[in-house]
């Protein structure tokens, strides 16, 4: 659309005042949400954040990218903050949670402009980007990759020994908590970029070699600086995400889900809980949490009800059939046209892709408390740890 010449300054006056609202607002949520009496001597072990949409704070806002990857606009954020983060969820997502039973302040995004790390670096640092993978060239161009985000945490590291110094700085590095949301984008981007359900399966098996090696390889690194303590997510039924059910041709709206997508899920979750077992009994000191986030949506989407949802198939915010298609806040191309729902809590999914802040919260509190099985923790446990 053509924006005629007279409307041009009034045009960019708006979206400049809106965009600084947005950094008020970011600044008031540093100080009002979650506050603690906090000083630099922190007693409480740091938290280091690295994935992708489901652990985001808000770091694509400060990334060239495009709206595709960014949820800095309406209705994102309006349950509980009011206003758009960068979450993808209609409120907090599950660092959030983890941060507050941890007692910490909200752990900041890494890229947020003008925040003073001297005084934050000690809480930890969220380097999560919506739309990463652990592969590189999972949306390369768009998004902040596992391996970058890595690469922020060794900067992360080399500030910490300039204020602290280095005995002090690998106390922290030692004792703080690594939490991981990734590989959901490695498996469902060629369902998106296709927008076919055909994938080849000969490949698969090579495929999750490839990003559980990476993924390994950068648990491998942060346990060189130091990490120790470790929380994960195993990957939800792919195939049952509103935004992928829509693929399904012919379509099927009694809710079929792409059978493939989430047989890789499967698989990845098997050959990741092996990983981990194999990294435990040869990284020193290396202990993990693996919570099955798979098993949690799995039961929600198959009986709603029974855990209080109305709507476990249809997301809150969105178009079309499960309002799968990805339009939430009319922002992202080609489609503009959404709809909200009155209330996201009855909702699972707030988008075509994300969960709903009730959903997140059920999920981090299962992960701070669940009884853990043999050989690994709770977050919970991992935090008490020295």
């Amino acid at each position: 659309m053509t924006v005629p010449s007279h409307s041009v300054v009034f045009f960019l006056l708006v979206s400049f005042l809106f965009s600084s609202w947005i950094v008020v607002c970011r600044s008031i949520e540093v100080e009002s949400h979650h506050h603690h009496k906090h000083n630099n001597k922190n007693k409480n072990a740091a938290l280091f954040v690295f994935g992708d949409s489901y652990f985001d704070p808000g770091n694509n806002n400060y990334i060239n990218t495009s709206t595709l990857d960014q949820s800095n606009f309406p209705p994102y954020g309006e349950t509980y903050f009011g206003f758009p983060t960068g979450r993808f969820s209609d409120g907090r997502i599950i660092p959030d949670f983890i941060s507050e039973y941890a007692k910490l302040p909200l752990i900041r995004p890494y890229t947020e402009p003008g925040l003073s790390w001297e005084k934050y670096i000690i809480y930890g640092a969220n380097f999560a980007s919506a739309g990463a993978g652990a592969l590189l060239e999972t949306f390369h161009g768009s998004v902040i990759s596992l391996q970058t985000q890595i690469r922020y945490h060794k900067r992360v590291e080399n500030r910490l020994r300039k204020i602290y110094g280095k005995t002090e700085a690998r106390k922290i590095l030692s004792k703080a908590v690594y939490l991981f949301s990734i590989g959901t984008n490695d498996y469902i981007s060629p369902y998106l970029i296709t927008n076919s359900t055909h994938f080849n399966s000969t490949k698969s098996d090579q495929l999750i070699e490839i990003v559980i090696g990476n993924i390994t390889t950068a648990i491998t690194e942060l346990h060189k600086r130091g990490g120790r303590k470790f929380g994960f997510l195993n990957l939800g039924p792919l195939g049952c995400i509103p935004g992928l059910r829509i693929i399904l041709n012919p379509p099927s709206d009694s809710g079929g889900c792409i059978k493939a997508a989430s047989l890789l899920a499967k698989l990845h979750n098997q050959a990741f809980s092996e990983a981990l077992k194999g990294l435990a009994k040869h990284l020193h000191g290396f202990k993990y949490s693996l919570y099955n986030a798979n098993s949690f949506l799995q039961h929600r989407l198959k009986h709603p009800s029974k855990y209080g949802y109305k709507q476990g198939k249809t997301a809150c915010c969105g178009t079309g059939r499960f309002r799968g298609t990805y339009s939430c806040g009319g922002k992202r191309p080609p489609v503009k046209e959404f709809k909200v729902c009155e209330n996201p809590k009855d909702y699972l999914f707030w988008d075509s892709y994300h969960l709903t802040e009730r959903a997140y919260k059920e999920m981090a509190s299962q992960m701070w408390s669940q009884k853990a099985n043999t050989g690994t923790y709770n977050l919970k446990t991992l935090f008490q740890l020295q």
